[in-house]
């Protein structure tokens, strides 16, 4: 008899163990805990006019606007503007965090540095940018693109379910609303393609 090492329902990245479910379902439970925390911060900044956006915001090739690189994520044109961004939020960061809490946090950073970074060299100087939406385009991109670095059949079916969710919201990365940072979509898809090499899995020993 040669039993597994690891044990099948200790591996929390093979599709239909325990660990995998119980690993689904803790990250599902924590995206969930983030969205009243950004609610929080867009009633502050609302309705006790915090002036959040303007202080904390991108401002594009402006000195006194990198910061927003990291605090943009967080603020939100608007309770409609965080209304939209919600749900691809839970639903993608599920399967990004499901994956490890490490490469969640490492791919997070690289991607928010990536979109912001990428927003303030090349957005409009006379624009404030915030927003999760270069995120989100960062977890878009990470999980189409670790379906094919990591070719696994549960990646792949994430790949096919997110293409099939959100793949129309690509064409946000196109100049096609001046009220929308397509740069941020651009850079937050290219930084979750780079996060999905960088941190991919290594491959499993064959036995």
């Amino acid at each position: 008899m040669n039993p597994e090492y690891p044990p099948r329902n200790n591996d929390a990245s093979r599709f239909g163990t325990e660990a995998f479910y119980a690993s689904l379902g803790r990250a599902f439970v924590a995206m969930c805990a983030v969205i009243p925390l950004l609610f929080f911060i867009e009633a502050v900044d609302v309705w006790l006019g915090a002036g959040l956006d303007s202080a904390a915001g991108i401002i594009p090739r402006h000195i006194d606007g990198l910061d927003g690189v990291f605090f943009a994520p967080f603020l939100h044109a608007g309770f409609d503007h965080l209304y939209s961004n919600s749900v691809p939020l839970i639903l993608l960061g599920t399967f990004v965090l499901a994956a490890g809490v490490r490469r969640f946090l490492w791919s997070t950073l690289l991607i928010t540095l990536v979109s912001g970074l990428g927003v303030w060299f090349t957005g409009n100087p006379r624009t404030v940018v915030v927003g999760a939406s270069g995120v989100i385009f960062g977890y878009l991109g990470m999980l189409l693109t670790r379906g094919l670095v990591e070719r696994s059949w549960w990646n792949l079916a994430v790949v096919l379910l997110v293409g099939l969710l959100y793949g129309w919201q690509l064409v946000g990365v196109l100049p096609t609303d001046p009220r929308v940072s397509w740069q941020g979509h651009l850079f937050g898809l290219l930084g979750g393609v780079a996060a999905a090499i960088i941190f991919r899995r290594p491959a499993a020993p064959r036995p």
